[in-house]
């Protein structure tokens, strides 16, 4: 088989094999109307794919006494990636399927510390997770791990990290417990990386990590920018209030010390939102309306930077859609050049998207391969 040929099979198939991530059910027929392929090339690549077991027969379509076509589904779960999200008190562990989807999750309390005791524990609890949630080892691709750090392109070399006492050996501590194939990724790339699994068309816009810590990242042309020295999107540390209050990196009045959840809650989020429902107590309802007026100055500031849409995502992300269209008054108040605020959008991914989003790399460049 020439170059030619082989590429064009592998085109073929990786298409066919997109078109089962998005549809259901699917027949011959459908493949061939729907790609502009020939039965017999179609015929060929289902073979192909069952032999690999990624896919199956799911049933058949067509009038009773007719000869029905058979149809074809994704085994979603021929392949699985694990990810982690390593925070200052806490490990999450998921398991993600071939369409994204997180089968099985769990947080446990673990603090950080750079030891040998740590990242054996945090092997632990993964492989208990594994074999809590029936996962075979052999359908794993490899573990994705969100830290709060800056990573470089080669996904184990991290050189910023202020908020948990991460080091240069990181990679090889893990590498040391886990036996995966692992990566890092800082912690509001992955979050913005399910972000853009889930919304397939994004193309443009700025997600804001509003968690204990506050991260950003850029989508650009539907990939993470990551800037020339991989710090890209940083906003937690872009200057809201001019000799404000302090911030982890040394400096005082970034926009972290005012958006970190820990502002709201220090160890029960879904407690303080519920609370808010109903609250008549002045001085939380003052604090939440400072709050909204931080998250309008920042959005506020992005948007007249980039001109792009604006994603409100982490662990407040996931609470805000009751108090989206006040968001959305108060930036507009703000804003030079706007008229509408329809680029203020909440998360998509509200559930452990960190430890989903370094998971889903692994899915991604499986995809790749077919």
């Amino acid at each position: 088989m020439d170059t030619y040929d082989f590429n064009l099979r592998k085109i073929n198939t990786s298409n066919i094999y997109s078109y089962f991530l998005s549809h259901l059910d699917v027949t011959k027929q459908d493949l061939a109307a729907g790609l502009n392929l020939t039965l017999p090339t179609v015929t060929k690549n289902i073979d192909y794919l069952l032999d690999l077991g990624l896919i199956e027969i799911s049933g058949s379509r067509g009038q009773t006494g007719g000869r029905r076509a058979i149809t074809y589904s994704l085994l979603s779960e021929a392949k699985l990636a694990l990810g982690l999200d390593i925070t200052r008190h806490h490990v999450a562990c998921v398991a993600v399927d071939l369409n994204g989807r997180i089968i099985s999750f769990k947080r446990n309390r673990l603090p950080f510390e750079h030891s040998d005791e740590y990242f054996k524990k945090v092997s632990e609890l993964q492989q208990e997770f594994i074999e809590s949630s029936g996962i075979d080892h052999g359908r794993i691709l490899g573990v994705g791990i969100g830290i709060p750090a800056l990573v470089k392109a080669d996904t184990r070399s991290l050189f910023y990290s202020e908020i948990i006492d991460l080091r240069e050996d990181t990679y090889d501590m893990f590498l040391k417990y886990i036996s995966f194939d692992i990566s890092l990724y800082n912690d509001a790339n992955a979050a913005s990386f399910a972000e853009k699994w889930v919304n397939k068309d994004l193309q443009n816009s700025f997600y804001i990590m509003l968690s204990n810590n506050v991260g950003g990242a850029m989508i650009l042309n539907g990939q993470v920018y990551t800037g020339n020295n991989f710090r890209a999107a940083e906003v937690g540390h872009i200057t809201l209030i001019p000799h404000g209050r302090q911030c982890y990196c040394g400096r005082a009045g970034c926009v972290d010390p005012y958006l970190a959840a820990t502002n709201l809650s220090q160890d029960d989020l879904a407690g303080y939102f519920e609370n808010l429902r109903t609250t008549t107590d002045e001085k939380l309802l003052n604090n939440w309306n400072q709050y909204l007026d931080y998250i309008a100055l920042t959005v506020n500031n992005i948007r007249e930077l980039l001109d792009c849409d604006i994603i409100l995502g982490g662990y407040v992300g996931a609470y805000l859609e009751p108090y989206l269209e006040e968001i959305k008054k108060r930036t507009l108040r703000l804003s030079t050049f706007d008229t509408d605020s329809d680029f203020i959008k909440l998360c998509s991914y509200k559930n452990e998207s960190i430890a989903a989003g370094a998971a889903l790399h692994y899915i991604s460049k499986f995809i790749e391969t077919i």
